[in-house]
């Protein structure tokens, strides 16, 4: 099946249209004081005809019932399978996505620079640099900004592809001191076509 561009979308962000849409899966967040736990997420890239995309993430934990509720549903033991449910809210991030005008020399002729703009409500503020091209984003903190109450976060790096249809990404934070190391990561699958996600 054929890529359709979203209707109305500025060419400015034309390398970053696969994007488009709402997402939704399933990953796993850790770090070193962080014990390893698995979450949903849901992500939407949306655009309103201007030369940026706007993304939103929110992050929930996955919590299994109490045994003896396990017990009492469909899906108890005797099945191999134990429901999960969504827990609380993990992290949430707002922010832009665009395609600068100047290309650096050093991209490849299939890659196009790409800036991030991210916010989210423990207290920081990211801009990440980095390129996209052939379904691949690649970024890089070059600013971290938080206020005195948040997390100690120097530095970050992320990694977005398109693998048979989904959205794989990962994240890996310098924080409290530590070197950059993996933090989280996800698979998740688009739950919306383009042309629907801002409906």
């Amino acid at each position: 099946m054929a890529f359709v561009l979203p209707e109305g979308l500025a060419p400015e962000v034309y390398p970053l249209a696969w994007l488009v849409g709402r997402w939704h899966g399933e990953g796993v967040v850790g770090y070193p004081g962080v014990e390893e736990t698995a979450f949903t997420q849901d992500v939407v890239f949306d655009h309103d005809g201007g030369p940026y995309l706007s993304y939103t993430s929110t992050i929930r934990l996955v919590v299994a019932p109490d045994d003896a509720a396990a017990l009492d549903g469909d899906g108890g033991p005797e099945t191999g399978d134990v429901a999960v449910e969504d827990g609380p809210v993990w992290s949430t991030e707002s922010g832009y996505w665009r395609v600068p005008p100047e290309r650096p020399a050093d991209l490849s002729a299939d890659q196009f620079p790409v800036e991030v703009l991210l916010a989210d409500p423990s207290g920081h503020v990211a801009l990440y640099l980095g390129a996209v091209g052939n379904g691949r984003v690649d970024l890089a903190s070059d600013l971290i900004a938080r206020t005195a109450t948040s997390a100690e976060i120097s530095a970050g790096k992320r990694l977005y592809g398109l693998v048979n249809g989904e959205l794989m990404w990962a994240h890996d934070l310098a924080a409290f001191g530590r070197p950059m190391q993996s933090y989280a990561s996800a698979r998740l699958a688009r739950v919306e076509a383009a042309d629907q996600a801002g409906a």
